[in-house]
């Protein structure tokens, strides 16, 4: 993990899927937060990375973690909607908190997309308590790996 964080920026959603309100990153202060961009027509979000955040959410259940899913659409608008999305969801059995990030007015690449400087999906962020930006990686992260920095930041 490097050296120089930087505040995490607010989640700039247009919608929610399994929470009762918006999350804000402020209010999760005190809680590491694991934050999963994906797209549902991508094959690593698909295979590998939503699976893995599902893992973390149910594995870190008990313990000041939240994970949280960024649906971040940068292509194929018109068939990866807020409703598909639900299905999506539901046949996926995913639980934890899912934004659907907000498009951008002048880009193709989403709002919270580009305020966290993410190239593509997957992509995971890591949040410490202190709501500082850990890790950041594009693509695919191994599950050991992943889970021994969520072990760490718990721990500090």
């Amino acid at each position: 993990m490097s050296e120089t964080y930087i505040e995490a920026p607010e989640i700039v959603a247009s919608s929610w899927l399994n929470s009762e309100r918006p999350l804000t990153l402020s209010e999760l202060r005190g809680k590491v937060v694991l934050l999963h961009a994906f797209q549902m027509l991508c094959p690593g979000c698909l295979l590998q990375g939503t699976p893995q955040a599902a893992a973390a959410a149910e594995c870190f259940a008990d313990e000041p973690f939240q994970a949280i899913g960024l649906h971040t659409v940068f292509e194929h608008h018109s068939v990866m909607n807020p409703d598909a999305l639900k299905v999506f969801a539901r046949e996926f059995r995913l639980a934890f908190p899912i934004a659907v990030d907000q498009p951008a007015e002048n880009s193709a690449v989403p709002v919270t997309m580009q305020k966290l400087g993410l190239q593509g999906t997957p992509s995971l962020v890591l949040i410490d308590k202190r709501g500082l930006i850990r890790f950041s990686r594009f693509g695919q992260v191994s599950d050991m790996q992943l889970g021994g920095m969520i072990g760490q930041l718990l721990a500090e």
